[in-house]
């Protein structure tokens, strides 16, 4: 299936998701995180701040997880630069108060940022990957444009709520390929 009807699919599945079954399938997917994943060598994390109204997967749980068992790991979130259309990785912190944009999705402030190439893992959203570890998002660009930038060994790990898809027909070029995706059953590995 192309990119456009997998994300018609995939936006259905889920919003027809309830409260209760985001909240549970998050929770999955968090502990699940921090069972995989080594921290201790993790010195900048870069990680989506979830948007509520597209049922996205909660990162908060994620966030305050390292915030509270990882003080030394610096954690940034992103915010829209409108003006050169690239997303910033600006620090956010426990006390951050967020911003809304013009399209009602929470960002860090214009804060300190960091470059691209000095992070050492990302988290990134997606609506659904295939086995071959390629993502669908809201088909923007910003997070290809982005997971280019950033070192060759940094880890890119997607969340999902739901399994993979066989494949996704229509990547290019310009797609950028998962290594691992986190999903409320099992963690998936694109190495």
């Amino acid at each position: 299936m192309t990119k456009a009807q997998l994300r018609k699919i995939y936006l259905e599945q889920r919003g027809s998701l309830s409260l209760k079954e985001i909240e549970a399938r998050s929770r999955l997917i968090t502990d699940r995180f921090f069972e995989a994943f080594d921290l201790s060598i993790v010195k900048n994390l870069h990680c989506f701040i979830s948007i509520e109204k597209f049922n996205e997967v909660d990162t908060s749980a994620i966030f305050q997880t390292i915030w509270n068992e990882f003080p030394a790991i610096r954690t940034f979130a992103p915010r829209l630069d409108r003006e050169v259309v690239e997303l910033q990785h600006l620090n956010y912190r426990a006390e951050t108060v967020l911003d809304e944009n013009v399209w009602g999705i929470r960002e860090p402030p214009n804060e300190v940022g960091i470059d691209s190439g000095d992070i050492d893992l990302v988290i990134v959203p997606l609506l659904c990957f295939d086995v071959r570890g390629y993502r669908v998002g809201y088909g923007k660009g910003f997070y290809d444009r982005f997971l280019a930038t950033c070192c060759p060994n940094c880890p890119k790990v997607g969340l999902s709520f739901f399994p993979s898809v066989d494949r996704i027909d229509d990547m290019d070029e310009y797609d950028v390929g998962l290594d691992q995706c986190v999903t409320p059953e099992i963690v998936y590995d694109f190495g």
